[in-house]
């Protein structure tokens, strides 16, 4: 495959301002500007499922995340065939991070075999065979053009022994070097924490991915069925060891209590599919709490999800007419659904930002518990 090569700005990150522990930032990337703490969408396929990258940009999104695994036979090809990028390929304007497809280790792991050259996956959905190595990781990155790409790991199941944890966390080190090798790009690249729920493990992948001076660091392995109190206890300890000047991600967590909390303790970037898909199934977030659309009370109530917020559905539909459409299996009702929570996790985004700006994040933290704590 012939790859090409785009000209891609160099990332910049400057943090504006500390409150405490938790940060404001900006992140400069060759699409655009993004404002940390960010919640990055989850558009898997190179969609968010339901909604337009129009109806993202109206929802204030400024950066989303598509998968390298799902993206690298067909849509990689055509994009270095055709010389164009992912970004033109989804009409989406906007930063894009690309996960690595390292998660697929984890969740498709009843179709895959693990050696330390890669992964060999059986596609659940046609029976194919895929061989996913940390060299084609991130070939298939710098085909689609996208503004981060992350390392190819390998993603520990919960619980797992100490021993078999320190297995994988080693093999993820392995790969992370080989993705390093592999990147030959102005995209950058960042590395992933791995551990399991082992304290010194994590320090020592944290300590070995440093020397490779990675554009940014994420913690991986975590939000796989794991207690609250440890994934915290993890968070608390290895954000205060990463490198202050760069940029600092937490994989896959995307409560409201857990991104606040993280922002406590240092994180400046999240992603999870929770406001699509709890919103395609009726669940929906307010500024005062979470609601089912599908609870019969709101079956004549003619009030906005909530009154208070800004977004394209709000503004024109009522309880009601959702819980109408969802209850006829009307598409539009998802759509609708998902644009309301997408808005409401940039704006809470925002919120937070604003929070750390006027030094009332303690105010903040302590009213976002009060109101989501055990509520989804």
């Amino acid at each position: 495959m012939v790859i090409v090569c785009f000209l891609i700005k160099m990332m910049k990150f400057d943090i504006k301002k500390k409150y405490k522990k938790s940060r404001l930032g900006l992140l400069t990337l060759d699409h655009g500007e993004v404002n940390t703490p960010a919640f990055m969408t989850v558009g898997t396929y190179g969609s968010v499922k339901g909604i337009s990258e129009d109806d993202l940009e109206n929802c204030n999104a400024e950066i989303m995340l598509c998968n390298a695994y799902h993206l690298m036979n067909k849509i990689s090809k055509l994009c270095s065939s055709e010389s164009i990028t992912l970004h033109d390929y989804i009409a989406w304007r906007r930063p894009i991070l690309t996960d690595s497809g390292g998660y697929q280790v984890f969740s498709l792991s009843e179709h895959t075999k693990v050696s330390r050259k890669g992964v060999t996956f059986k596609s659940p959905l046609n029976g194919d065979t895929i061989f996913l190595s940390p060299e084609k990781s991130i070939e298939t990155q710098q085909i689609l053009g996208s503004d981060i790409m992350m390392i190819f790991d390998e993603c520990p199941k919960y619980p797992l022994s100490k021993e078999a944890t320190e297995k994988s966390m080693e093999l993820s080190l392995h790969w992370a070097e080989l993705s390093k090798k592999a990147h030959s790009t102005n995209q950058s690249l960042f590395g992933i924490v791995q551990g399991g729920m082992y304290e010194d493990l994590r320090e020592l992948s944290l300590n070995e991915l440093i020397k490779l001076d990675f554009n940014g660091y994420a913690l991986g392995g975590l939000s796989v069925g794991e207690p609250k109190m440890i994934r915290e206890r993890i968070v608390a300890n290895i954000s205060s060891k990463l490198p202050d000047d760069k940029p600092r991600y937490l994989m896959g967590v995307g409560k409201p209590t857990d991104i606040i909390y993280a922002v406590k303790e240092g994180i400046d970037m999240f992603d999870c599919v929770i406001p699509t898909r709890n919103a395609r199934n009726g669940q929906l977030f307010t500024n005062h709490g979470v609601m089912n659309i599908r609870n019969s009370k709101y079956v004549n109530d003619l009030k906005p999800i909530d009154e208070v917020c800004g977004c394209y559905t709000c503004k024109n539909y009522s309880r009601s007419f959702l819980k109408h459409l969802d209850k006829c299996n009307d598409s539009l009702a998802g759509r609708l659904m998902s644009i309301h929570n997408v808005y409401f996790y940039q704006d809470f985004m925002k919120k937070i930002r604003d929070a750390i700006e006027q030094d009332t994040f303690d105010n903040l933290l302590n009213k976002v518990i009060s109101i989501y704590e055990d509520k989804i």
